[in-house]
């Protein structure tokens, strides 16, 4: 099947043969013609299986080829994601769809200056992409108007609502027109994401795209045990020392835990930085391009900031804190061995958290190696543990320069724990 199938207009097909889409993806086969007939769609897909045409474009042929929208100066169509980075994405993604037709973007994000983001809303927009937080703060303000509004979309909707902005996003819907088409994509469909779904689709058609297990060969997957929390940082330690790692990226379970543990590692000498969701815009992208440029080593994130990361650089993919669900894994594990290159997953866990191993080895269909690193076993060796250090990564001394990172050195003048912190 081909993109000229599915019923879109013209000029989004020349554009998009001069991209280079040339068959669409299973998402895109089944969400676009339903997208096109009219429907609500609730959409069960993951990341990197294409959702953001799956969506856009027929968004953008009903702007193309629709009847000329009443008058007005606010958007025919809104896309909401979690992050600035998606955000962000979705615009440049849009951009490119419709640049025969010139069409109208805005990005209204939180951590960019607001006077950009009225400019581009004091003039006609035919899409409008933004974060709830910070299109609730324009909308309570009066500067966004909703009457033209055709299609709405809730981009990952599951991460929206697990990021807290369930209240946000119903102030935003119960302003848009009842006439609306709505789109949701999520991960699942199931739970709170189902009551949001009845409460913002009307007999909308449920399209489910099974999960690609397969895992990219060229990632080496490790679990290595820790007895406890100051094990787990010698361990870190330990790894962040080996003369193989580029650069790494380490996940965290909170934003506190991120900024913390960061800290902790540029005073032990590495060259590190936090990535969260709390960081200004500017912050954030300065961080990023520092880790581009090679003048960065580590960078310390949790799952939300990490979303959109494409650093062919990053040789490593630390789990400090273990992911909670196998999707997650399989997203971190992806910001390593990329274009073409060989990378190294290792996922550092408690005893307790076998569990979590045996979850993810059953969601991917792959096992998950157990590795040791000499001079630093666990007081219970995981069966079929395999001794393994890494190249020049001895783990180095208690106590003096170069000593292990500890976790209660992890807090900021008599704060909490690192990891009670809200993601």
């Amino acid at each position: 099947m081909s993109f000229t199938s599915l019923g879109l207009h013209p000029s989004l097909l020349e554009t998009l043969a001069s991209l280079g889409y040339l068959e669409p993806t299973e998402v895109q086969r089944a969400s676009i013609p339903a997208a096109l007939a009219g429907s609500d769609l609730l959409v069960s897909s993951q990341t990197g299986s294409g959702k953001t045409a799956a969506f856009m474009l027929p968004g953008l042929h009903r702007i193309v080829s629709g009847p000329a929208a009443a008058r007005g100066i606010g958007p025919r169509m809104l896309v909401l994601t979690p992050t600035r980075e998606l955000a962000q994405q979705v615009q440049k993604a849009t951009n490119g769809y419709g640049s025969a037709q010139r069409l109208r973007t805005a990005c209204l994000v939180g951590g960019t200056p607001y006077g950009l983001q009225l400019k581009q809303l004091s003039k006609p927009v035919d899409v409008v992409i933004a974060t709830p937080g910070r299109l609730k703060d324009h909308l309570d303000r009066g500067r966004i108007d909703f009457s033209r509004l055709e299609v709405l979309v809730l981009d990952e909707a599951d991460r929206m609502l697990d990021m807290g902005f369930v209240e946000d996003i119903d102030a935003i819907v119960a302003r848009t027109p009842a006439t609306r088409q709505t789109l949701l994509f999520s991960a699942t469909l199931e739970g709170v994401v189902g009551r949001l779904a009845q409460r913002v689709t009307r007999s909308a058609k449920r399209i489910d795209i099974a999960p690609s297990r397969a895992i990219e060969p060229k990632i080496d997957q490790r679990a290595i045990f820790a007895d406890d929390d100051a094990h787990k940082s010698r361990l870190l330690d330990a790894l962040l020392r080996d003369t193989e790692v580029k650069q790494a990226l380490v996940f965290t379970a909170t934003k506190r835990s991120a900024e913390a543990l960061s800290g902790a590692l540029v005073e032990r000498g590495f060259a590190a930085a936090a990535l969260h969701g709390d960081m200004r815009q500017r912050e954030r992208t300065m961080t990023l391009q520092r880790l581009r440029d090679g003048r960065m080593h580590i960078l310390v994130a949790t799952d939300v900031a990490a979303r959109g990361i494409d650093v062919p650089g990053i040789s490593h993919v630390i789990n400090f804190d273990a992911p909670r669900q196998a999707e997650d894994y399989v997203h971190r594990i992806g910001r390593t061995g990329r274009a073409g290159r060989t990378g190294i997953a290792v996922t550092l866990l408690a005893h307790r958290e076998k569990y979590l191993m045996r979850t993810i080895e059953r969601y991917t269909g792959n096992a998950m190696r157990i590795a040791v690193i000499a001079g630093l076993e666990p007081a219970a060796r995981p069966v079929g543990a395999r001794v393994e250090r890494t190249s020049g990564a001895r783990p180095a001394p208690r106590g003096g320069a170069g000593a292990p990172v500890r976790r209660d050195e992890w807090k900021r003048g008599g704060s909490r724990p690192a990891n009670s912190g809200r993601r």
